[in-house]
């Protein structure tokens, strides 16, 4: 057997087999014997038919099984003799297999890219100043006031508002679309939420209940039927009933509502709190994002293909996962598979980038997981829950793959927070950060 590897790209080998013709014909003469002891042929009893017969009928089976078996015995022995480990399994080009001739064929695979690591220290990064910010606590208040209103029906003269709540039954119609016609009674609609074609909720401000009037709208880009765009339509509506919301007020039996609290003073005072921990979460976790991309910008990387697949596989289902505990789609969000891949696949490679980077820095600074990191990481993973740490210690002491993915993410993460600790940091504004990387 000869061998040659070609260097295609730092990810890329191709390994170049010749097996020659004398293994080439002993394997042929060993599967047509076995096609032939089994081989049901009219005329002949099983194992009995004659062998010219045989590798007439059989030629195409024993192709097939030939070049299996010749692969098998070739493939994987050149790439360890040749130390190629591949990230996949190999894409295999032929020649046609002939008695008689020596047969040719290659190997495409893909292998990680070799890790010069450089210029990882002193790393220059943005991060964002964490600003107290009033108005959104103010603006969390009125969506808990909101969530806590009643509804009152409202007067007999008493006309529609934003935010009142309605019932109604019309009747849609679409100029030129026919088909487009339809109708709902007895629809519930909260008017101001923007969650009907726009115009329409805008039209029944100022209705009384038992009126009926046509609203009148234009269909908009994004409607469901793309030849409609931009047609008139029009919403016969006839109003059975509204509902003000009545919001409670914003004192300290609203507070006692939610348990723990016995004033408004206390309830601001655990959000303000809460949200400067969920900022400054976010802050950080932007700011890792960040200095992986720097490592990266600094060590560029080509990564194999298959890797990133798998990356953008993952991606999708986890994305797939969110929205339906949200009862959403991605073809909600205007996307499909493919479309999704053709999106995130820069995304998905600089992630690949990431991880094979900072694990070969974990591997230059022999940065190691030490009973106190694992521990810790159960209890954020038990979430204060003495029973379930219990749990998560069992699974994951009893299960050697996941505490192996445990380990790496713990070692990727020091990894990370080695890089902050010699980075130059700049603090600014959000907004100045959001322009810069617009």
């Amino acid at each position: 057997m000869q061998v040659h590897v070609e260097e295609i790209s730092p990810v890329k080998k191709r390994v170049n087999i010749e097996v020659p013709a004398e293994q080439v014909d002993a394997e042929i003469e060993k599967v047509y014997a076995g096609i032939q002891k089994k081989a049901k042929l009219q005329g002949f009893r099983p194992g009995k038919a004659p062998m010219q017969l045989i590798k007439r009928t059989y030629s195409d089976t024993m192709r097939d099984e030939v070049m299996r078996r010749i692969y098998e015995q070739t493939i994987f022995k050149a790439l360890g003799e040749h130390k190629i480990e591949p990230v996949d399994s190999p894409t295999v080009e032929s020649d046609i297999l002939q008695q008689g001739a020596p047969f040719k064929f290659s190997a495409l695979v893909e292998v990680l890219p070799e890790i010069l690591l450089t210029g990882y220290t002193g790393l220059a990064v943005k991060k964002e100043t964490y600003v107290p910010n009033q108005e959104s606590i103010e603006a969390e208040l009125k969506r808990m006031q909101e969530n806590m209103a009643q509804l009152v029906p409202m007067g007999d003269d008493a006309v529609v508002e934003n935010g009142d709540v309605v019932t109604a039954d019309y009747t849609f119609t679409v100029e030129g679309f026919p088909n487009e016609t339809s109708t709902a009674e007895d629809a519930q609609i909260e008017v101001g939420a923007n969650q009907l074609i726009p115009g329409f909720e805008e039209g029944l401000v100022g209705m009384k209940s038992g009126e009926t009037k046509e609203i009148h709208v234009t269909l908009p880009e994004g409607y469901r039927l793309p030849e409609a765009v931009g047609k008139a339509g029009v919403f016969t509506v006839t109003l059975k009933e509204g509902k003000h919301k009545e919001l409670p007020e914003l004192d300290d039996e609203f507070a006692r509502q939610f348990g723990e609290y016995e004033t408004m003073e206390q309830l601001r005072a655990k959000m303000v709190e809460f949200r400067e921990k969920h900022e400054t979460d976010r802050i950080q976790g932007e700011l890792k994002d960040r200095i992986v991309q720097a490592l990266i910008d600094k060590n560029p990387l080509e990564v194999p293909d298959s890797l990133v697949r798998r990356q953008l596989d993952a991606m999708l289902e986890n994305l797939k996962n969110r929205l339906q505990s949200q009862h959403m789609s991605i073809e909600m969000m205007g996307l499909d598979d493919n479309g999704f891949r053709e999106r995130f696949r820069d995304a998905a490679a600089d992630k690949v980038r990431g991880g094979m980077l900072l694990m070969a820095l974990v591997t230059k600074e022999n940065i190691a997981v030490a009973d106190e990191d694992l521990a810790k990481r159960y209890e954020l993973i038990a979430a204060g829950n003495p029973d379930m740490l219990d749990r998560v210690k069992e699974y994951y002491e009893s299960n050697h793959n996941a505490k192996n993915s445990l380990l790496a993410e713990i070692k990727e993460d020091k990894a990370i927070e080695f890089l902050l600790s010699s980075a130059v940091i700049t603090e600014v504004d959000a907004s100045e950060l959001k322009q810069a990387e617009a």
